[in-house]
């Protein structure tokens, strides 16, 4: 039966028998219609005596019932369906249960969490990064598995500050010891799910125009991050929001070098884990335009100082900062002693050199006058910058690392705006004449 009805991701998540299961997913991948079946063939084996389903809203219930009914059907089993309003000292809990002649049900309740007290059996907890107090129904709905029933929590992404984002982190750091499962968009493709939307096997291309297809029908970086990456995205503490980013992003402006006069660059230096990116803006009317970005990741210094050089050689790029911090020293010195200093500018990142060149980045972006590529890449380092507050009331501009590095394009594309905003020269000598001296004028 599973074979027939489910994708490769919905049987894993099934084949797993764990009592706590989280689910990070992205949307209408079909998360809500398999827990349904897991919940109906529970009840029906009588695995648990009876299961409790809650989502951010009623309608979200509603709908997990007309799954769990669809089983009903498929196992031919003896149900009753049934819809009860509860009323409460506060407000009303609606409910929809199906009754099972082996004495189990299924209750899908609306997400007041005064709907679990009392209660007993399998929780469903679903979409629980949106409901609207998801620390007091999770105090709710915990105890309900008290004597040994199984839990599921099933969500998008809302915010890092939610409850959802903080299990999930959790997990994975190995601070609670559940199973999850995580899976995106571009999973849930590989696994069929195009194939299933369209009734029909398709191929590589087709399956890219729709992911492209879905992703600009987003028109916005946050909701396609979110909503089908699986990453949290806090935008309440975010320096660069996205509403500021994506107007300062173009599509097709990356070329080829050799058609600009007017070049700088950033330079931020890795070499174990995080990238070491190359980062070229062209400056027209002083408006700086992202033309080019080179990325070495896991690469010896010598190795990405050739292919760097032969970059600043080919082009006629002004001006380069580098970041000579810690293990960048070496790569900064060696590109300063080929190209001269009035080229390259071997840069500390400080605290205050990293907020100098960060707020001169975000003035030039307010103003339009620093234009992104359409990277998501190259969005997602901007966005990762906070604006943290020490304890001693210092500033200090960082990012969580993650797979993707360490904010790296952003730093690079930083430090070529501090390059742009302050270019110097080689300075140019002028050989100066000799003045015949008119004393021995009309001598011989």
């Amino acid at each position: 039966m599973k074979d027939k009805y489910f994708l490769p991701y919905q049987k894993k998540w099934l084949t797993d028998k764990s009592r706590i299961k989280i689910w990070e997913k992205s949307r209408r991948i079909g998360a809500t219609y398999v827990q349904s079946f897991e919940d109906v063939t529970d009840c029906l084996s009588r695995k648990v005596p009876r299961v409790y389903f809650s989502s951010a809203d009623i309608t979200a219930a509603e709908e997990y019932i007309q799954y769990c009914k669809t089983w009903v059907s498929v196992y031919k089993a003896v149900a009753e369906y049934s819809e009860e309003i509860v009323i409460l000292a506060e407000k009303d809990i609606k409910t929809f249960k199906i009754r099972f002649a082996n004495g189990t049900h299924i209750t899908a309740l609306s997400s007041n969490p005064k709907g679990f007290r009392s209660k007993g059996g399998k929780v469903v907890l679903d979409e629980f990064a949106w409901h609207e107090n998801a620390n007091e129904l999770w105090k709710a709905a915990k105890p309900a598995i008290t004597w040994g029933y199984p839990l599921r929590i099933l969500s998008t992404h809302h915010g890092k500050q939610s409850l959802f984002y903080n299990f999930c982190e959790k997990v994975k750091n190995k601070e609670l010891p559940w199973s999850i499962h995580t899976v995106d968009i571009y999973q849930a493709v590989n696994d069929g799910l195009v194939d299933k939307i369209k009734g029909h096997p398709t191929n590589t291309l087709e399956r890219s125009q729709w992911l492209q297809e879905e992703k600009t029908s987003c028109a916005n970086t946050l909701v396609w991050s979110e909503e089908y990456e699986c990453h949290a995205v806090d935008e309440a503490t975010a320096f660069f929001t996205f509403e500021l980013i994506e107007k300062n992003t173009k599509k097709g402006i990356l070329s080829d070098l050799k058609e600009y006069d007017d070049l700088y660059a950033g330079l931020d230096i890795a070499r174990t884990g995080d990238k070491t990116v190359l980062y070229v803006i062209s400056k027209e009317n002083n408006i700086k335009t992202t033309r080019h970005i080179t990325v070495c990741r896991g690469m010896p210094f010598m190795e990405q100082y050739k292919k760097i050089s032969d970059i600043l050689k080919k082009n006629k790029i002004h001006r380069l900062c580098v970041d000579a911090t810690g293990l960048g020293m070496q790569l900064a010195e060696m590109l300063q002693q080929r190209f001269g200093r009035y080229m390259v500018e071997c840069c500390t990142m400080t605290n205050p050199f990293k907020e100098e060149i960060t707020n001169v980045i975000y003035t030039s972006m307010e103003d339009n006058s620093f234009i992104l590529p359409d990277s998501d890449t190259v969005k997602n380092a901007f966005h990762s910058i906070k604006k943290i507050i020490t304890a001693s009331g210092n500033i200090r501009f960082d990012s969580q690392r993650n797979s993707e590095g360490h904010a790296d394009e952003y730093w690079a594309a930083a430090l070529s705006n501090y390059a742009a905003s302050r270019p110097s020269r080689m300075p140019k000598i002028h050989n100066r004449k000799k003045k015949k001296n008119k004393i021995w004028e009309g001598y011989q």
